[in-house]
Order: C-alpha cells, then structure tokens, then sequence
C-alpha cells in the first residue's frame, strides 16, 4: 500500500499542534472561566450603578446662607432667584429629567425638592413681573421678567426628548431654567444702570407676601389631604409631598429673607423687624427638615409620628406671620 502526497499533507497537518488553544480542553476551560469571572465583574457593576450612582447624585442642598453677589442699585431678591438656579443646575445636577440609564431616574427626593424650589421662583417671577418690576398697573411690562416667569414654568421632567409630544430633539428643562436665570441678571444689570423698574412700595411687599402666604396656603391642603389618605406602614407617596413642598418652603425662605434687605426701609419704617425675623426664622426651621425616613403616620400616633403634620405646623405657622406682617403693611 502506497500513501500519496495529499495523505502526507493531512497527516502532518493532523499531527501539528494548533497555536490557537482552539480544540485543546485545557485551554477551553481556561476561557470559560474567563468568560465567567468577567460576566460575573459585569454583574455586580450593574447591580451597583444605580446604588452608588444614587449616593454620588443625591444631595438636598438646603443651606441657610445662599452666596449671591449684588452690584449697587441691584435687587438682591432677584439676585437670590438667580442663585438658586445656579445652585440646582450647575453646582448639584438637576436629576428630574433624568432617563432611565442615568443613576438620577431612580432618586424620588432630590428631584422633588429640586421642583419645589423651581415653583416657587415661579411665582416670584410672576410677582416681580405683575408687581415690583413695573411702575402700575397700567405700565409694560418688563420683558426680562415676563420671560423669565414662562421659562420658570416649564415642566421639569423634560429630557432632550419628549416623545410624547414629538420625535425631534427639545430643550430640557435646566437650559429653560438657565434662560430664566440670564433673563433675571440681564434685569438686574439694566435696574442698575437704571433701565428698568423695581418699586420699593409698601402696598408691593405687602401684596407679594399675599400671594406666597396663598400659595402656601395650597400647601398646606395637600399636606392635609395626605395625612388623611396615611397607611398603616408604607406610604410611597409622602415623601413626594414632604420634599416639594420642602423645596417650596426653602425657596420662599432664600426669595422672602433677601425681600428684606430690597425693602428694609419700609420694614423699619413700619417697625416690622421683629415679626420679620420671626416669621423667616419660621420658614428656616420648616425648610430645614430633613428625616431620614418620612413617616405618614398618624397625628397623635405615640410609635410613628407624622412628619408631614410636623412640617405643616411650620408652615402655617410661616403663613399666619406672613399675613400679619402684609396686614400691617395695609394701614
């Protein structure tokens, strides 16, 4: 029996080893195991990007003493204003539009306080550009305000896409925010330069505080809706209402306090520097609250307080000092 060259050729190349490592079982078990331990790395780095991205992200930033700088003739509300945009889009991340990849999406507190304080440099806005920023009634308004008061409303949930109203790329809710920031520097350097109005009048404040004392009014109705509605235990939603209206509370506290230094003549006039700091020492303590856990239980529970009914304490008691400061300021 004789072997031909192409049986030559096939025992040779069966006989050569494979550098590859394909084909040996040592080395594919080798591989499997390599395989494993890297799903395995994966796994557990899944498992902690949102545990430890949460931590990163999280923060309730609610520092009494907010850092603003205000030029001479400046109005040092608007300042303020401008500040808490900053504070909430530049040096803390706005996490309320996250998508469901950003460890952000899975926070419930932050993004809350985050709107709470947005709402209430709304009505701010609304009231500078209605009141404080315009001579009377009768007189244009103020084109920085009036657009910082329509991008201060913007819904705070929006990401770069809303598909719910359209498939093209849209504006998220903090470069609105940042607009209305500019917007209210941009009035402040024209206030200075003395190209526009802010009414130091005493029938102004007063109706200002009018109006916040109304809205945290509105406050304090959900609270109470909420603590009606308790569980026994768990109740996922209380928390959503103890930290927009924390957000509230903290943003009327920062607006309300640098109010005072624009019309500190007024409040010393009308001998209102007691109640003044009474009241702001009560929204301090109300925008201060921050429990570990927030329990809805009931009022008089002797195991499981209600923390809601703590904060709303605070709150009204805010309220009614706010409306006798606006009742003085009518005689």
């Amino acid at each position: 029996m004789t072997m031909n060259d192409d049986d030559l050729i096939g025992d040779a190349t069966a006989a050569r080893p494979r550098l590859d490592g394909y084909g040996d079982p040592v080395r594919e078990r080798q591989y499997g195991r390599i395989a494993l331990r890297v799903l395995g790395v994966l796994a557990v780095l899944a498992l902690l990007y949102y545990p430890i991205g949460m931590l990163l992200v999280h923060n309730i930033d609610d520092k009494t003493e907010l850092s603003h700088q205000v030029n001479e003739g400046e109005s040092h509300a608007v300042a303020a204003a401008a500040a808490l945009i900053t504070l909430e889009t530049d040096e803390n991340r706005w996490t309320a539009n996250d998508p469901f990849f950003l460890p952000g999406a899975a926070l419930d507190n932050m993004p809350n306080y985050q709107q709470g304080i947005v709402y209430a440099l709304s009505r701010f806005a609304i009231e500078m550009s209605d009141q404080i920023g315009r001579v009377r009634g009768s007189s244009q308004v103020d084109e920085d305000l009036d657009k910082a008061a329509g991008r201060l409303k913007f819904p705070g949930n929006i990401w770069y896409f809303d598909f719910g109203t359209s498939l093209a790329p849209t504006t998220p809710s903090e470069q609105q925010y940042r607009a209305a920031r500019r917007n209210f520097l941009n009035y402040n350097k024209r206030l200075a330069a003395g190209n526009a109005s802010f009414e130091r009048r005493a029938d102004n404040l007063q109706a200002t505080l009018e109006r916040i004392s109304a809205d945290l009014g509105s406050s304090s109705a959900v609270i109470d809706q909420k603590i009606k509605e308790s569980g026994f235990l768990i109740d996922t939603q209380a928390d959503d209402v103890f930290y927009q209206t924390k957000g509230r509370l903290y943003g009327y506290y920062q607006l309300i306090k640098a109010l005072g230094l624009d019309f500190g003549k007024i409040i010393e006039e009308r001998e209102l520097t007691a109640a003044w700091d009474q009241m702001l020492d009560s929204l301090r303590v109300a925008s201060q609250m921050q429990p570990l856990v927030v329990v809805n239980g009931a009022p008089d529970s002797q195991m499981m307080p209600s923390h809601l009914a703590s904060q709303g304490f605070y709150l009204l008691r805010s309220r009614t000092q706010l409306k006798e400061i606006a009742n003085i300021l009518l005689k």
